[in-house]
């Protein structure tokens, strides 16, 4: 067996000087939005309706990133070269899409019916008796404490692979860090911690793959060597080819676009905007910083390849580990330090989102909605109940990354999946087409969750999941609505969802 060629990354005092500063950071502004979402669950949820545009813009593109952007997407352009751009133009478009058209009908819905999560509004679009609520939070609660857990595991190893200190001890900080101002300062802390985080994950994935490329001699000599490149399976000039991909995996990495519609940590922005006439210019931020992180990651795997062709130069063969090795030859100390909170950005970004959004369901839609249905209950004891939830939430997720192990990142692989094709065509449709019935978004929702799941484990290979269940969900509920009564006119409240039209002086 040959010796392994990779270089392991060694922390500095000014890399974990820089990195203990932006935690410090996102912990006061915890405690600073604590007052804030005290007031109530719609404060503590959705920031009140008050969040402007610059937040929810970078906060809704940030949060549907994760650690898959950083670590995951810069790994498959350093396997695929130019071809893996199509995993990020499906959903930039999407995103596009959404706030231009999407998210206004489902903020101005929400605001006259008073719903503050998912469950809220398909409960009052479809005069839901119960069974309808139930549904979506138990798919909501199915998907979301994995993805939180899987989500803590990868912030724990970045630790343990920067600092050196043991994955268990790593895994029990990046929780702490986490619950404290989630616990404290609920969405406004979240969403602001986010836009924080968006810019420096932009600053980061420019800086490395700038001096990367600088490093090896200008722009010129960087493509010539890109393009010469050969290794492996990979053929000459295949590196700089988008179109060097079979279309069954260029329509899976489309179909990643899909996902956004139905995922509640994305949609929870929309909802809390404080005006919702201004999603155009919303849009146009969000798709600017889309692209920007998107070109970053791309030329960080780019770059990446060229100066370590073989993967066995890179700590423990995987390319994953690729941006921050890059970063930590390339840069001083300190900016290293921001790369790697970069990394960790990216991780609680998504985390934090999920965490309200599993609680929102809980304290929302089970206590208040279900349990205490007809009955008064305290704006601060919910508020306090909801904080307690977050906090058993982050428990369970801890006790699942050390007793699961692969099963986590088995579900996550899913996840995003399972939630775009259950409640993306669902929400569409709700929205937009009048006709949609109660049993149609019910049959729908089954639907996407089980193709998901049944194709995850058996049909994996021929695309990903999300695309063949995105449409069966669609089909299914549009042909159940037609074979269904369709809804009274007193219950098709769509008029609210468009924006108003501008009343002209004659």
């Amino acid at each position: 067996m040959e010796e392994s060629l990779a270089i392991e990354i060694d922390a500095t005092p000014g890399t974990i000087i820089s990195f203990i500063v932006y935690i410090l950071l996102i912990v006061i502004i915890g405690v600073l939005s604590t007052r804030f979402s005290s007031r109530g669950i719609t404060h503590y949820f959705i920031g009140g309706r008050q969040m402007g545009r610059l937040v929810v813009a970078m906060s809704a593109v940030v949060s549907g990133r994760s650690a898959w952007l950083l670590l995951g997407f810069t790994g498959m352009a350093y396997t695929m070269g130019m071809s893996a751009l199509w995993a990020a133009v499906g959903y930039i478009f999407t995103e596009f899409l959404l706030f231009f058209y999407y998210a206004g009908r489902i903020r101005r819905f929400t605001e006259k019916y008073d719903c503050i999560t998912l469950p809220d509004f398909y409960t009052e679009r479809f005069r839901d008796k119960g069974l309808l609520r139930v549904l979506v939070v138990v798919i909501i609660a199915l998907f979301m404490i994995a993805y939180v857990s899987a989500q803590l595991v990868a912030g724990g190893k970045a630790f343990s692979a920067t600092f050196g200190i043991a994955d268990s001890s790593a895994l029990l900080i990046t929780a702490a860090v986490v619950v404290v101002y989630v616990i404290l300062g609920g969405f406004l802390a979240v969403s602001l911690i986010d836009t924080i985080q968006a810019f420096l994950i932009m600053a980061a994935l420019i800086i490395v793959p700038v001096i990367g490329i600088l490093d090896i001699g200008g722009f010129g000599e960087f493509w010539r060597l890109l393009r010469e490149f050969e290794g492996g399976e990979i053929a000459s000039g295949q590196m700089i080819d988008p179109l060097a991909l079979s279309a069954g995996a260029m329509i899976g990495f489309l179909g990643i676009g899909l996902g956004p519609p139905g995922n509640p940590h994305v949609i929870s922005r929309y909802m809390s905007i404080k005006n919702p006439d201004t999603f155009k210019s919303v849009a146009l931020m969000g798709t600017l910083a889309n692209v920007i992180m998107a070109t970053g990651a791309l030329f960080v795997g780019l770059v990446g390849r060229l100066y370590y062709p073989e993967t066995g130069m890179l700590p423990a063969e995987d390319t994953e580990t690729l941006y921050p090795m890059l970063a930590w030859e390339h840069l001083t100390p300190v900016l290293f330090g921001l790369v790697i909170a970069s990394i960790f950005a990216a991780i609680v970004s998504t985390a934090d989102s999920q965490l309200l959004v599993g609680a929102s369901a809980v304290v929302r839609d089970v206590y208040e909605k279900m349990i205490m249905k007809g009955k008064k209950v305290p704006q601060p004891g919910l508020v306090m109940l909801s904080r307690g939830v977050v906090l058993l939430l982050v428990i369970l997720a801890i006790l699942m990354g050390w007793v699961a192990g692969e099963l986590v990142f088995w579900l996550v692989l899913f996840a995003w999946a399972g939630l775009g094709a259950s409640f993306g065509p669902t929400t569409i449709l709700s929205l937009y087409w009048k006709r949609t019935t109660h049993a149609g978004v019910m049959a729908g929702i089954i639907t996407g969750a089980v193709t998901v799941i049944l194709w995850n484990l058996f049909l994996s290979d021929l695309m990903y999941e999300l695309v063949p269940a995105f449409g069966l969900s669609l089909l299914v509920t549009v042909v159940v609505s037609l074979l269904t009564k369709p809804p009274d006119k007193s219950g098709q409240m769509l008029q609210i969802m468009k924006p108003p039209h501008s009343k002209r002086k004659k």
